[in-house]
Order: C-alpha cells, then structure tokens, then sequence
C-alpha cells in the first residue's frame, strides 16, 4: 500500500500574471522550481491564501531570475495578480517510506517572489 505525501512546497509566493487565454497551467520561475525539485509538466496543487481556493494544474518553466509565478487558462480565474499564493506537489510512497521522508519547503520573498539567501 502507498499514500500520498506532501514531497515539495513554495509558500506564499505572490501572483505575478493571470492569462485566460492560455492552454492551462502555473508558470514559475525556474529557480523556484529548481528550489523544491519540481519537474516540468508536474501536477501541482496551487492553494490561494486570499480566498481560499484550491486547484490542481501542472508546471510549465518560466525564466529563471525573474520572479515569474502565472496562473494560465480557466486557472487564471482562481486568482488575481498580487494574491498569495502556496505551491504544493505530492509523492505516493509506502507508510514506511513517508515515516522518514522529509518534504522539500521553501519560503521565498513573498514580494519578489526570489529565493532568500
């Protein structure tokens, strides 16, 4: 039996785009995405801390250093450019396994959006 486990978080970062009119996705700075050891095409679950919504999209890379966090597609409606926002990604692994795992959190500047030294 496996269960599904918090593996990567990116808490409150800020939205920085929202375009409707894309295919659907998160696009986020590549070295956010570096930070917590997300992959391309992951599916992501993008929690609002404004207004509490939740929604499950996938990442796409953006350019890296710049501070990039879009919500594309029906995901756009979800949130408004400068809300908060907590990117999380999960793992399924065995009871055992999740015992010792430890997730990958990061706190970038909620302004910026950049990684804090």
């Amino acid at each position: 039996m496996t269960i599904e486990v918090l593996r990567a978080k990116l808490h409150r970062i800020t939205i920085t785009e929202a375009n409707v009119n894309y295919v659907g996705s998160i696009t986020l700075d590549r070295d956010l995405v570096d930070a917590v050891g997300l992959v391309e095409g992951e599916k992501v679950h993008v929690l609002n801390v404004n207004n509490g919504n939740r929604l499950i999209t996938y990442v796409i890379l953006g350019e890296r250093g710049s501070g990039q966090v879009c919500l594309n597609g029906p995901a756009a409606l979800q949130a408004s450019v400068g809300e908060v926002v907590i990117v999380v990604a999960y793992a399924h692994m065995t009871v055992e396994e999740a015992r010792s795992f430890s997730p990958t959190v990061v706190f970038p500047d909620e302004r910026t959006n950049k990684l804090q030294p």
